[in-house]
């Protein structure tokens, strides 16, 4: 707790351990186990130096690998190298993400009370797109098995988010009924199209009527590098342009996904949370969606968008807000103060500061009742801890 507020963090990651995956995997899945290994020729040190200059004296980055192939796609040798001097200045925040005790330490730090846990590596390893459905679902159980054990040191403040992979929507329905023996209230899926299914096909129909069923919120969360159909990889190449599209354009097209197949109107009760791509894209997006498409084209719809879209969002759906990001305040008014998120995305690189201090800063433009929401309430509510 921090200056009298009760802090939930809805979006902070763990670490996985290379060697866990030897453990938890299913021994018919083991030679799979992912690996770490390196991309493309070696060179001499000198030449390296040679070829890029200052930033050769950094040396080249093992890398995530499955059956002799890298987990990440399209990650340029100049974003390996900066990632790698990120890393070296936070190597402390990602170790701690590997071990529950310091996981605990650091929230204590930061003056956080609850946090909801994503993955980190394990996240890519189900966004194979030509991946084995089998191998994809072994992951993501070994995943949840791993992070159950993680979350025994102190399961009310640590607290899991099931994954899911999307490859096979059978192992779907199985691996939900796992996360809730767990006694886990979310599951986390990707928002990009697997196998050519978009959130909104058929064959996920069981799994939405599922989750609203038994009370599981699900969380869309993002990330760059997939081996997935993913905004912005079909024209960039480079991390800056690649992470800048992904994160908030496959966001809005997840929300159009579920808001024109249909998933929200057929199931009112479902909780959807957008994470780790600010509020901002939003207030557009469902202006757009409301004020150019639905008011003009509702008719093409009908059968599965019977309100307007920002009516969907505003009776089931979160998003998670950056405390530094600009007009906040109107945002949260637009949006509505019962839907923000607080996450920190720690111990993730791309995040860093004090993100606590600077929401609490917020209760000036937001209030203390709608601050009190965004740190926790709302949380509460998403996850069905109230």
């Amino acid at each position: 707790m921090r200056e009298g507020y009760r802090i939930i963090d809805a979006d902070r990651h763990v670490t996985e351990p290379l060697e866990m995956w030897k453990e938890y995997l299913e021994p018919e899945f083991r030679d799979c186990a992912p690996y770490l290994g390196f991309v493309g020729a070696r060179e001499l040190p000198r030449e390296r130096l040679v070829r890029l200059g200052p930033r050769g004296a950094v040396p080249p980055t093992p890398v995530l690998m499955v059956m002799g192939q890298p987990v990440v796609h399209k990650l340029s040798e100049r974003a390996q190298i900066e990632l790698a001097l990120a890393a070296r200045r936070r190597s402390g925040e990602i170790a701690d993400g590997t071990r529950p005790e310091a996981q605990l330490r650091a929230m204590d730090g930061a003056g956080i009370d609850v946090a909801f846990l994503f993955p980190t590596f394990a996240s890519y390893l189900v966004s194979i797109d030509t991946m084995d459905a089998a191998l994809a679902g072994a992951f993501a159980r070994a995943y949840n098995r791993w992070l159950h054990d993680y979350c025994r040191t102190s399961p009310d403040r640590l607290r899991g988010v099931g994954l899911i992979s999307l490859h096979d929507p059978a192992g779907m329905m199985a691996e939900l009924e796992h996360v809730i023996d767990f006694g886990w209230k979310g599951v986390v899926l990707r928002p990009n199209p697997v196998k050519g299914r978009i959130l909104s096909h058929p064959a996920y129909e069981p799994f939405w009527s599922a989750c609203e069923r038994r009370g599981v919120a699900v969380v869309i969360h993002e990330g760059a590098h997939t081996h997935l159909p993913t905004a912005g990889a079909d024209r960039f190449e480079t991390r800056f342009a690649l992470h800048a599209c992904s994160h908030p354009m496959e966001q809005m097209m997840a929300l159009l996904a579920l808001v024109e197949g249909g998933v929200l109107e057929r199931h009112p009760g479902l909780r959807v949370a957008f994470l780790e791509a600010g509020c901002g894209w939003l207030p557009y997006w469902l202006w757009r969606l409301d004020e150019v498409e639905y008011r003009h084209l509702a008719g093409e719809v009908e059968e599965h968008v019977r309100m307007a879209p920002s009516a969907y969002f505003r009776r089931q759906c979160f998003v998670s807000a950056e405390p530094d990001e600009p007009l906040l305040a109107q945002h949260a008014r637009f949006i509505g103060e019962d839907h923000l998120l607080f996450g920190t995305d720690f111990p993730h690189l791309d995040h860093e500061g004090n993100l606590v201090g600077q929401a609490l800063a917020l209760q000036g433009e937001l209030g203390a009742t709608g601050l009190e929401k965004m740190l926790w309430k709302n949380a509460a509510r998403l996850f069905g801890l109230e």
